[in-house]
């Protein structure tokens, strides 16, 4: 009797049958916005994706205030954007560790000033045939913008800010940054990261939503532990939830009650592509994969081509 009471508590408190459904369209993640897609096989943290560029459909590079522009129009509700500190104090927008691969300049990102790389072309360095053709060469001088004039320029919008480094004095440099903005515009902002860096900028800003692969990893193990409670794990509070798709119906309630719970704690959360043990950038990136998701699902969405999910949630709504 004991068994079968413990049983019907578990299932009413995570079936859906009885949750109540959130109406709305899935929020979308753009990650690094529009941007060239590349041969991802094999990649390795030092890989140079702008040598292994896909032939261009459209003329937009990552990270650049132009493709941030055409994420949102194309249907992004949240732009994901890379950082790095700047010599000269500021935050530089760009996705790599150096801007030897993107670029014709030389050495660590972080080692520049924002005035020398917004004289870098950061289009000098793509090419889809092996070197023969750089269409994008001499095209992007100027475009690497400082984190600065992204919020200047889009002062309503909800943006991704990823710290590129496990280093705690960015997320102190970060904290110091951001907590010069008004609180509602804080508001629209999430940080994720290396573990030092967003633990430095918890501590400064506890409000700000922010993730790391620590944070990330007690979350869910925690919630795959005893969110069958309905209790909210600590680590799953005022955060950011990437559930990989494949990981998503080990999860107490999913996704009704998952999503519900997570919201009245304060986070959000994001569909991204199966994970495998490597790391969190893959995405919903086809048609297919947003089928994989029950329909009627109104959490978050991380892409990395924003173009078609956005389309696709489109034509699935209008059905």
């Amino acid at each position: 009797m004991g068994l079968l009471i413990f049983s019907a508590f578990v299932f009413l408190n995570n079936t859906n049958l009885l949750a109540v459904q959130k109406v709305g369209a899935p929020v979308l993640l753009a990650h690094r916005g529009i941007a060239q897609r590349f041969d991802t096989r094999d990649l390795k943290n030092d890989t140079c994706t702008a040598s292994r560029m896909l032939p261009p459909t459209h003329d937009f590079l990552e990270n650049t205030i132009a493709s941030m522009r055409a994420s949102l129009e194309a249907g992004a509700d949240i732009v994901e954007i890379d950082v790095h500190p700047t010599t000269d104090g500021a935050f530089a927008v760009f996705h790599d560790w150096t801007v030897d691969c993107r670029t014709e300049g030389h050495g660590v990102t972080r080692e520049h000033t924002m005035e020398a790389l917004k004289k870098l072309d950061i289009g000098y360095g793509y090419t889809a045939d092996g070197g023969r053709s750089f269409p994008f060469r001499g095209k992007g001088v100027g475009l690497v913008p400082s984190l600065e004039e992204v919020l200047t320029d889009f002062p309503d919008k909800r943006f991704l800010i990823n710290i590129k480094s496990n280093d705690p004095r960015e997320g102190q440099l970060l904290a110091q940054a951001l907590e010069t903005l008004p609180a509602e515009r804080r508001a629209r902002l999430m940080v994720y990261g290396g573990n030092a860096p967003i633990a430095a900028l918890r501590d400064a800003l506890p409000n700000i939503r922010t993730m790391s692969r620590e944070t990330l990893k007690a979350c869910l193990l925690s919630y795959i532990g005893y969110g069958w409670t309905g209790v909210v794990p600590g680590a799953c509070r005022n955060t950011i939830v990437y559930v990989p798709i494949n990981v998503a119906p080990w999860l107490w309630g999913w996704p009704d009650r998952f999503l519900c719970r997570t919201e009245s704690a304060g986070s959000g959360v994001f569909v991204i592509g199966p994970y495998h043990g490597g790391d969190f950038s893959s995405g919903i990136d086809t048609p297919d994969d947003l089928a994989r998701l029950l329909a009627g699902y109104s959490g978050g969405i991380m892409t990395n081509d924003i173009e078609t999910i956005a389309e696709a949630t489109r034509q699935s709504k209008r059905r």
